[in-house]
């Protein structure tokens, strides 16, 4: 059994569209993350009028948290990240020891966010059958993890097959048969190991807990991919639970006050709750240890005087046959172990013995 050290949990920060358009308030969701001891804070880089029409509905959950005369487009207008920006607010995280990510919506923005020297790309849940801007995703050679939230197995799969696609060819493909015959490749599949990170994740805000199904977790390791999760429900049980189920990576929304009008605040982390979860992220992953079964430091100590060796049950002889009346076990320090007492059973005592006396060879 391999026995080295696991890699830490990767934790990603997510403010999202919780700056709410304010540069100052985008900076303050820096802060807040890199004090909690977040890997990473993300953001969200769009153009609204490329990701919305003019008709698009809000989700429920926008409705409930927005003006509900509002369209989906008018909001998203308001919650742009300007990509005047995207450098200023990554060189003040690196300043802060954290880093900066941003997930794209659209190919201008991927193409923008492709400029900014990030460590890889997050896909977002919406857009894992975005067939089209997934493969430019794959196209930009960086590392990509794939939020899963709404997706049958079925269409995961289809996700990784574009994703393995856009890794060979340089031109889209002409129809999807094109990219199931590459799928059916093991050289293709392989081409995803170290490359790709799938997020299990439910798309409500907040996510009931009856809704979660981490259990949906172990079904994503079919793909032979590391698993994480990307969490929508309230506190910090659930995201702590998916590391102990093995996860590897996290993200979680965060706001500086839950109060505040936007979307996405009311399934957010405030400040002291974000670190508190990362906090017992850190600790669950030293408790959850190497899986090697053996006696810990600390253990050896306690099993010299925890165990019990084998011992005169009454006084015996020298030159006796030992009956299995004349032997029971207690706990002395040293000695034979309690397992030898069987094989004593009918051999000759080479002395004489005192009852409670350690038994010898």
């Amino acid at each position: 059994m391999n026995s080295a050290k696991a890699p830490s949990v990767y934790i990603i920060a997510e403010a999202g569209v919780n700056h709410n358009g304010e540069k100052d308030l985008a900076l303050a969701l820096i802060d807040v993350a890199a004090a909690a001891g977040a890997d990473a804070v993300k953001f969200q880089t769009f153009n609204a009028s490329l990701l919305a029409t003019a008709r698009a509905p809000k989700a429920d959950y926008q409705t409930r948290t927005t003006c509900a005369d509002e369209s989906q487009l008018a909001m998203l207008k308001k919650l742009e990240l300007p990509r005047s920006w995207h450098l200023e607010l990554q060189a003040y995280a690196r300043v802060k020891g954290i880093e900066f990510l941003s997930t794209a919506f659209d190919v201008p923005s991927l193409e923008f966010l492709g400029s900014m020297d990030l460590p890889f790309f997050k896909v977002p849940s919406g857009e894992l059958t975005n067939g089209p801007l997934l493969w430019q995703f794959a196209r930009t050679g960086k590392p990509l993890v794939l939020s899963t939230g709404m997706a049958t197995l079925g269409e995961v799969e289809q996700a990784l097959a574009v994703v393995a696609h856009g890794l060979a060819f340089e031109e889209e493909p002409a129809s999807m048969d094109e990219v199931w015959n590459n799928w059916s490749l093991a050289a293709s599949r392989e081409r995803l190991q170290g490359h790709v990170t799938l997020l299990h994740c439910t798309s409500e805000y907040p996510t009931p807990p009856t809704e979660v199904n981490l259990k949906a977790m172990d079904t994503l390791r079919a793909f032979n991919l590391p698993v994480g999760y990307s969490d929508h429900t309230e506190g910090c049980l659930i995201p702590v639970a998916a590391v102990a189920r093995g996860a590897v990576m996290i993200e979680k929304h965060f706001t500086l006050d839950r109060a505040m009008e936007g979307p996405d605040h009311k399934a957010s982390l405030e400040p002291g709750e974000l670190a508190q979860m990362v906090e017992q992220i850190r600790a669950l992953q030293v408790v959850l240890g190497d899986g090697v079964k053996v006696p810990q430091v600390n253990e050896l100590k306690v099993r010299k005087v925890a165990r019990q060796q084998v011992v005169a049950s009454r006084d015996i002889a020298k030159g006796a046959i030992l009956t299995r009346e004349d032997l029971t076990t207690a706990r002395s320090g040293s000695g034979l172990p309690a397992t030898d007492l069987w094989a004593l059973v009918g051999t000759i005592s080479q002395r004489a013995f005192s009852a409670g006396e350690l038994l010898e060879r």
